[in-house]
């Protein structure tokens, strides 16, 4: 173990030899992942993988673990029967005893396996097939079967979203609906990181011990730009990591069986924006599809804000697409084993997979990446008289663009160098967005710690 200085905390020196995946990799993919120049995947390594060797930290900066941990490094080295990680500087908090937890190997692995494989599906070759909306769904189908996350048997995957930064109440019921999906025999899914992404998995970890399931999945789906502010909470055993943030929440939307949402911020919003603006379309309008908003009874003013912004900007039509529950994990738990057994009879009648929803009719202006530049924010139509799922994707991109200015490095220097990004919209809309924001940041949702300065101006 490395000596810390009053400034660094303690690190170790390590290698591992994976297994599996990783043994097959090539010599050409192994210098991709060491190549250090402009352009190349070394530092987007190191990034992922200090994130997971970090996995239960409590700062959403993504910066922090760079700052604490400067001298850390991940190398790969060809060996004849596969390679081997060499970790230089890496957190000692990821060892117990000089040996790495078995748990970070395991997510460290993915990291690497899910990075070379994106380097290679989304390769300049693969343009074209990535220009249409198929084209798109194959990819996230292709990267989700290498990450071994597609598995045939009866639907019982609930995807839970919520925000990292949320009180303990909260947290304490998201652990108690997550108790009572995993006493039915429901596995988990979330974006990896703490707060609403760790509550329903360490519920479910327990009633799952006390069903004796040996075999639970706790997926997190997590994508480069958000993994280092929201690092893999320990309990997640499936990581996969998505090439973008419309890859991911494709993901949660084609894996899951059903979408419980718990309160959040920004990114919640955007989540709830996103799938709504999917179950709009005429070509969903029969699709089972259950989806629950719940908190604890206190956080019931919470939702009745959320549901007066999206009666307001959506419409009366979206309120059809989903259920409000306070203060009753029970019944969140019943409702949406029930929700998911309709789910499982309409695959079986459109002789659809239960692993992935094909299904679901997902636009190409829902797969198509979106770079919150300045120019891109303050060009969004956010006026009435547009059809509510177009409006709902314009929606989904502003509040993108806020959970790149608050929590993704590229956001944030964009936003130190440029100022505030600047929304423009319709009065009432732009009003009813203002006061959204603003509970947000007074409910302190926007950042886990120290005061939140905005990375946007609202302009009527």
């Amino acid at each position: 173990m490395n000596d810390s200085t009053s400034t660094r905390l303690p690190t170790v020196d390590a290698s591992l030899y994976p297994r599996g995946d990783l043994d097959v990799l090539s010599r050409e993919e192994v210098a991709r992942l060491r190549d250090a120049s402009t352009g190349g995947m070394h530092e987007l390594l190191r990034r992922c993988a200090l994130a997971v060797l970090t996995s239960g930290s409590a700062n959403d900066d993504p910066r922090a673990a760079r700052e604490l941990y400067p001298d850390f490094d991940i190398q790969v080295q060809q060996r004849d029967r596969g390679v081997r990680l060499d970790l230089y500087n890496a957190p000692a908090m990821a060892f117990v005893d000089g040996q790495i937890i078995r748990g970070v190997a395991e997510l460290l692995i993915a990291v690497v396996r899910d990075l070379i494989y994106t380097a290679t599906e989304l390769a300049p070759e693969y343009a074209g097939e990535l220009g249409t909306a198929a084209g798109v769904t194959d990819a996230v189908f292709r990267l989700l079967r290498n990450a071994g996350v597609l598995q045939p048997g009866d639907p019982n995957l609930v995807v839970c979203w919520g925000g990292h930064s949320i009180n303990r109440d909260e947290y304490e019921y998201t652990k108690e609906v997550g108790y009572q999906l995993g006493l039915r025999g429901l596995d988990i899914c979330t974006g990896c990181g703490p707060g609403a992404m760790k509550g329903p998995m360490k519920g479910a970890t327990i009633a799952h011990a006390k069903q004796r399931r040996r075999h639970s999945r706790y997926i997190g789906i997590t994508e480069p730009g958000i993994i280092a502010a929201e690092s893999p909470n320990p309990i997640v055993n499936h990581l996969v990591i998505m090439p973008d943030i419309e890859k991911r929440l494709e993901s949660f939307v084609r894996l899951g069986h059903g979408i419980i949402v718990f309160p959040g911020g920004v990114g919640t919003a955007e989540e709830i924006l996103y799938l709504l603006g999917i179950l709009l379309r005429e070509e969903n309008a029969q699709l089972p599809f259950p989806l629950i908003l719940t908190g604890p009874t206190a956080s019931a003013p919470y939702f009745e804000q959320i549901d007066r912004f999206l009666r307001l900007t959506l419409g009366e039509a979206a309120t059809a697409c989903y259920r409000i529950v306070t203060g009753a994990p029970a019944e969140v738990a019943r409702d949406m084993a029930r929700g998911i057994n309709h789910v499982r009879q309409y695959r079986i009648e459109q002789k659809d997979s239960f692993y992935f929803n094909w299904s679901l009719d997902v636009p190409l202006a829902f797969q198509h990446p979106f770079e919150p530049t300045h120019e891109a924010m303050a060009a969004l139509d956010l006026h009435r008289g547009r059809k509510p799922h177009e409006l709902a994707a314009d929606l989904r991109r502003a509040f993108s663009g806020i959970v790149a200015g608050n929590v993704k490095e590229a956001g944030m220097r964009r936003v130190e160098e440029l100022g505030p990004y600047q929304i423009h919209g319709d009065r009432d809309m732009m009003q009813a967005l203002d006061a959204l924001l603003r509970a947000f940041v007074e409910q302190r949702r926007m950042k886990i710690a120290g005061e939140y300065r905005p990375c946007y101006e609202i302009v009527a």
